[in-house]
């Protein structure tokens, strides 16, 4: 087994227990503890070439959150969470970004920069030079979701609820939180927190399609 793994039960409990939710218990705030765990997990979180073209911006300020509620499409999750996480990815990436990563790269693992050239080259020939120019900002956003899925999961499984919100106006977040000047621009948001006693939808059968409609193994 590996020494991280959690049983096959209580994985698909927390999967099970997680629900978009829709309304949070504004009293109930989430531990800094569990919370830091959350932060290192967005840190952790996957991307394409390890390129990272995001930015997690945690709202906790209640005055900023109450303000996000009307580009929101109303929706009060927003304001009533614990954290409040936008996911928010670059307008655009050059080889200034690149290189970024590339050092950091090299930092971490103490190793000379010219030895990553042949990866530089790599990463250059698919989104400066190749097929993900023309739709670099599609790019930089899908990279996004993988984060914003892993962020439930980890939730979830610390026993913490969150509501995946696309409907929003990203460009009212953006003014709000002064995104555009740098660089920025809004993918979804996700807040967190602990469901209210009295949201109906808690207790709500989750519905999926069954395995054959879904699944196929070739």
């Amino acid at each position: 087994m590996h020494p991280f793994s959690v049983s096959d039960d209580s994985l698909l409990a927390a999967l099970r227990w997680r629900y978009a939710t829709k309304k949070f218990d504004p009293s109930r705030k989430i531990a800094a503890s569990e919370w830091k765990t959350l932060e290192e997990a967005l840190i952790l979180s996957p991307s394409a070439f390890g390129l990272q073209p995001w930015k997690f911006l945690v709202i906790t300020d209640q005055a900023t959150k109450e303000a996000l509620v009307a580009a929101s499409w109303g929706q009060r999750q927003v304001a009533d969470c614990s954290h409040l996480v936008v996911f928010a990815y670059k307008k655009d990436l050059g080889m200034d970004f690149i290189d970024q990563n590339l050092r950091r790269i090299a930092e971490v693992r103490g190793v000379p920069m010219d030895s990553l050239d042949g990866y530089r080259k790599v990463i250059a020939g698919t989104l400066i030079d190749g097929p993900a120019r023309d739709h670099i900002q599609a790019w930089n956003q899908r990279q996004t979701y993988l984060a914003f899925g892993s962020f439930m999961t980890c939730a979830a499984l610390l026993g913490i609820d969150t509501c995946p919100i696309e409907g929003l106006v990203p460009a009212q977040y953006d003014e709000i939180l002064g995104l555009a000047e740098r660089g920025w621009m809004t993918g979804a948001a996700c807040p967190a927190g602990y469901r209210a006693a009295d949201d109906r939808y808690a207790t709500l059968p989750k519905v999926r399609f069954e395995a054959k409609d879904v699944l196929e193994y070739i």
